[in-house]
């Protein structure tokens, strides 16, 4: 059965650093690429960066430069560090596995002074 369990939000002030963490289970991690998603409210989620199996990289528009995708394989983990964060990235942050379709449970980050 495929678990993935983030963790890392929490309310920070503009300006402020995250890291986002998602442990997985279930299946075999390296082989997969994986993605972060965030859902705003009133809003649809949306894809914010994903890293393949390999390690390539892409991200959103809106956090180039200011968000770094990485794994950790021997982890079975997929991290999303968030700099220079700003009002607007206010969500729920949601790992994911395309290949599979399986989401985790969502970790609120919320930036406000």
């Amino acid at each position: 059965q495929v678990q993935l369990v983030e963790s890392g939000g929490g309310l920070v002030q503009p300006g402020a650093s995250l890291r986002l963490s998602c442990v997985a289970s279930g299946f075999t991690f390296s082989a997969y690429a994986m993605s972060w998603y965030r859902q705003a409210p009133g809003k649809e989620r949306e894809l914010v960066a994903s890293i393949s199996a390999g390690g390539s990289t892409s991200y959103a528009d809106s956090v180039k430069g200011r968000f770094t995708i990485s794994r950790a394989n021997i982890m079975s983990a997929v991290y999303l560090q968030m700099n220079s964060l700003k009002p607007e990235v206010t969500a729920v942050y949601y790992c994911y596995v395309p290949s599979i379709g399986s989401w985790g449970q969502g970790t609120q980050v919320t930036v406000s002074s």
